[in-house]
């Protein structure tokens, strides 16, 4: 396994591939190109965060910048502080879903946006030329700690016009929680409160960075938040990654509500508000789509990545955006997926609409999305693209990010992640079945 770098930051598994020396060396690049400004950074509750913080911090202060430290954050709430404190980036330590071994540099700008393309090149041309700023003695930068980062980012989300926690408190919900051992077990218990939720029960909600299972939310990791559900008879469920910034949620029968239609659940919220635009990413169900035009308006489609689903929203002037992973992102907030934010805009249209989150679920279109993955152990992956370009020339193809097939019964969507070295291979359909068989065959086909 060799250090995934890109335009965001870097990736790796600590110890291996993310060494001390590597994350030394990219953090001196960008604190070289933020040029002695402010940077803010946090980290998720993994068990090398605290090491991976030292070095970052003294490493920004050796090249002149001022740092805010706001702990053990969500991802969601380090963009915030960007924005609160006026600072020039920020750094977050989180390898989002992936397993407790790796560790990451995540590279917000003064925007609190994950840098663009131009801008992660910059940092890392400086990375590879080690042009380094160094200071002497009397010109490093200083440190200051924000111990309050996560009760202004609830202050904020309250502050909403269209979040009334006095009607969430009203419905008298009952809430369950699975933040699986990571930043959302600080976050999510304070956030419910103030938001009128008198009723939590709580799994593997201690932030010790030893995730009680697979940490990204897929519905085979999600068992136990069904069944625990389903026992205290709870009005719906709240999963969280580690950094808290995808929200996936459980019905009130115990039956999985699915992380595409977090997103449709967000975009429906925020439209039955005001009207306008909405964006998301290519591997996105098609319920995106749907939603919006319920509502007389048009789903944006950008290639995959917080990035470019931002950049899109930019462009059409969307009033909502985000990704079909779980990712709901806010404009009226911050321009980042916000799995916080995400739970309060749920709650307020299950309270205003007087529905259960099983009723709600049974309004959406019965769309099926399978998720599956072709690893790249000794394979080119861009010939693999290249092969499903040619096998299906005859179909609609949209190659802007990977290759996206539409069939006659769904589409496949192939892309190389950014953060493993794998292909994403993403399928929706009408059933669950047909979903899978469609993602299989054309996962087969490719490597032939």
């Amino acid at each position: 396994m060799a250090l995934m770098i890109s335009v965001s930051g870097i990736r790796g598994v600590f110890g291996t591939d993310l060494t001390p020396e590597n994350l030394a060396r990219f953090t001196a690049a960008y604190g070289t190109w933020i040029d002695r400004g402010t940077v803010v950074v946090g980290r998720d509750t993994r068990v090398t965060g605290q090491i991976c913080e030292d070095i970052v911090v003294s490493t920004l202060q050796s090249v002149g910048c001022d740092v805010v430290k706001v702990g053990v954050v969500p991802t969601p709430t380090v963009a915030m502080s960007v924005l609160e404190q006026d600072a020039d980036g920020a750094i977050i330590l989180s390898a989002s879903h992936n397993p407790a071994e790796w560790n990451a540099l995540k590279l917000l700008n003064e925007k609190s946006e994950f840098l663009d393309s131009e801008q992660g090149q910059a940092v890392i041309y400086i990375s590879e030329k080690h042009e380094f700023n160094y200071q002497q003695y009397n010109a490093i930068g200083s440190v200051f700690t924000d111990k309050h980062a996560i009760d202004k980012h609830i202050e904020r989300i309250l502050e909403l016009p269209y979040i009334d926690s006095d009607k969430i408190s009203q419905a008298g919900f009952s809430v369950a929680i699975d933040p699986v051992n990571g930043t959302g077990g600080i976050a999510l218990p304070p956030l419910l409160e103030a938001l009128g939720v008198q009723t939590i029960h709580k799994i593997n909600e201690a932030p010790t960075g030893i995730f009680a299972h697979n940490p990204e939310p897929l519905p085979e990791h999600m068992q136990d938040i069904c069944a625990l559900v389903r026992n205290k008879s709870c009005d719906l469920g709240i999963v969280t990654d580690p950094d808290a910034d995808r929200l996936a949620l459980v019905t009130n029968t115990g039956e999985l509500f699915g992380e595409e239609n977090t997103q449709a659940a967000a975009f429906d919220f925020i439209l039955n508000q005001r009207k306008g635009n909405v964006a998301t990413n290519l591997s996105s169900s098609r319920v995106a789509d749907d939603i919006a035009k319920k509502y007389g308006q048009t789903c944006y489609r950008s290639s995959v990545g917080e990035i470019n689903v931002v950049k899109k929203m930019q462009e059409v002037d969307a009033v909502i955006g985000g990704e079909g992973n779980g990712g709901v992102i806010n404009p009226d907030l911050h321009y980042g997926r916000d799995a916080l934010v995400g739970v309060a805009m749920v709650l307020q249209m299950l309270a205003e609409r007087d529905i259960t989150l099983a009723e709600y679920h049974a309004s959406l279109p019965n769309y099926h999305i399978s998720k599956k993955k072709l690893q790249l152990d000794g394979i080119d992956g861009d010939q693999v693209l290249e092969n499903a370009k040619k096998l299906y020339a005859d179909h609609d193809l949209i190659t802007i990010d990977g290759v996206k097939i539409h069939f006659d019964e769904g589409w496949v969507h192939l892309r190389k992640s950014n953060t493993e070295p794998i292909i994403r291979v993403y399928s929706e359909a009408a059933t669950h079945k047909l979903a899978d068989e469609l993602g299989e065959r054309v996962k087969n086909e490719v490597l032939k």
